[in-house]
């Protein structure tokens, strides 16, 4: 940190900053480090804070203006709350709708709630619902709009893998368990079973029901087993590998709720997409 004296500035009400008056070292050197510090501001105005570099003397005025306000905690946490507004108002709402809504721009959340939500959880009093119900029920409520619209974009995955689960069932060697996984065994290994949090090495090859091949171990790793810690896969996985003997061979068809369901994965696993792997659990670590 620089320590330099500060001067006052003449007023910048009429123009879009103060003027420099360079008759000193120090003057000089305050001038150096405020064209040092300014380099990529634009383009992070634009992009972080979506600020339109049209209005970029507004943005002169307010920043004169607040730098100068000094040690008045009064007029800092003001300009606290004019940044952290911007913020709210842009990026957090335009996320939120996108996350919730999609491309739907006719439908959004309330900004006004929103606003009101926040300054209240910030206040942590007069709330009209508490911070604890919030916590156990936001992502839950938050799910049912996501679901919704995925429904209305990608619903057609959902009745196919529907409809490949209901056929797929029949066929010989498929079987089904109470969660809606079905699995045929190709090879019965004899080796322990891993629990949910044991580290286990699998090869693995995940297509669609359209027999496309969206990941496999064994083209992307050399054919070298990978490690995984059981808990942290897709809940098929989860089930079939803690009902695994070490050194079998599952084909495993893993319904879309039991998949990613409303996620999207990489390029190819589109939401409410069923799975199918062959899925080898080569040690149980």
């Amino acid at each position: 940190m620089v320590s330099v004296t500060i001067v006052a500035f003449a007023s910048c009400n009429r123009s879009a900053g103060p003027s420099a008056s360079l008759k000193t070292d120090v003057d000089t050197l305050s001038y150096e480090l405020g064209m040092a510090n300014s380099r990529g501001l634009k383009q992070y105005l634009a992009e972080r804070m979506g600020v339109d570099t049209t209005y970029m003397d507004e943005f002169y005025k307010g920043l004169a203006v607040s730098a100068q306000s000094g040690d008045d905690k009064k007029k800092a946490a003001y300009y606290a709350g004019i940044q952290i507004g911007q913020q709210l108002g842009t990026q957090m709402y335009k996320g939120i709708n996108t996350q919730l809504f999609g491309k739907d721009s006719t439908k959004t959340i309330s900004l006004r709630n929103l606003i009101s939500g926040f300054i209240a959880g910030t206040k942590g009093k007069d709330q009209k619902i508490p911070m604890s119900v919030v916590e156990k029920e936001i992502q839950s409520r938050m799910q049912v709009f996501i679901d919704k619209n995925m429904t209305k974009v990608y619903g057609a995955n959902k009745d196919a893998g529907a409809k490949f689960m209901q056929s797929n069932k029949n066929k010989p060697g498929v079987k089904t368990t109470a969660s809606g996984l079905q699995y045929k065994v190709i090879k019965e290994g004899n080796g322990p079973i891993p629990t949910d949090t044991s580290k286990v090495l699998v090869s693995y090859e995940g297509r669609l029901i359209s027999g496309t091949v969206f990941d496999s171990s064994y083209r992307n790793n050399n054919g070298k087993p990978i490690e995984v810690q059981v808990n942290q896969m897709i809940p098929g996985w989860i089930e079939a590998l803690t009902h695994m003997p070490e050194g079998s061979i599952w084909e495993i068809y893993v319904p879309q709720q039991l998949a990613y369901g409303s996620r999207e994965a990489g390029d190819k696993v589109k939401p409410y997409s069923t799975l199918i792997f062959k899925l080898e659990l080569v040690k149980v670590k």
